[in-house]
């Protein structure tokens, strides 16, 4: 049984490392992203990238618990991905643009 003990600390090891990868250009995009999206799929891919190394380490440690806290770190991440998205789509929008459109198809002009 020697070596699937050893297969499964190299499986380990390479794991880490490419999440530890992940990771780094991850930070590097969230960084240097240019528009407010690119940064929030980065913040999410971080969130993924967490979630791996959890897994991983409950993996390596045997912990049932390490399961739980993924889970509940996926569910943060989740919902915090979709407040930033609802925060994108209203930035920028004045009183003009919230109003409704009329039948016609114009918008309804201010008096």
């Amino acid at each position: 049984m020697m070596d699937g003990e050893l297969f499964l600390q190299w499986a380990v090891l390479v794991a880490l490392a490419l999440l530890s990868l992940s990771f780094i250009l991850t930070v590097v995009r969230v960084v240097l992203g240019p528009t407010l999206p690119d940064r929030i799929l980065g913040l999410d891919v971080l969130v993924a990238a967490a979630i791996g190394f959890i897994a991983v380490q409950g993996i390596k440690t045997g912990y049932t618990l390490y399961l739980d806290i993924a889970i509940a770190l996926g569910l943060v991440g989740f919902l915090a991905t979709v407040a930033f998205a609802r925060f994108v789509l209203t930035r920028g929008k004045t009183e003009r643009d919230a109003k409704p459109v009329q039948e016609s198809g114009k918008r309804e002009e201010p008096s």
